[in-house]
């Protein structure tokens, strides 16, 4: 559980950063090349690896370099640990509002007896 959440941990910074969630979702799309996926921010392509290689190292991307070109993907386990931490928080947000209702009808009808 520990090595879980210190990876969840990791994968939540690399989320944090903007330019970093905008090549996750780019790479939703489909794989791209480095060169690409660099084109629309306005910083130096070593300043833009940087990004890539804490994407690669925390488990959000995977990339590999034919010839001269570099092109990343999404990788999937990284993304599975993400969403399944989502859907717990869901599931434990969705088991609170049930609650919340039952108290609300369940005070609503007991008012309505007493009148």
């Amino acid at each position: 559980m520990d090595n879980h959440r210190k990876s969840l941990d990791t994968i939540f910074q690399a989320l944090a950063d903007p330019t970093r969630r905008a090549v996750v979702q780019r790479l939703g799309l489909g794989p791209a090349s480095v060169k690409e996926l660099a084109s629309p921010f306005d910083m130096a392509l070593p300043s833009f690896m940087k990004h890539i290689g804490l994407l690669e190292a925390c488990g959000l991307i995977a990339s590999e370099k034919t010839g001269r070109v570099r092109t990343c993907r999404i990788d999937p386990d990284g993304m599975m640990l993400v969403q399944l931490w989502l859907e717990q928080q869901r599931e434990i947000w969705e088991g609170r509002a049930d609650r919340l209702t039952d108290y609300i009808e369940n005070r609503m009808n007991k008012e309505s007896l007493d009148e």
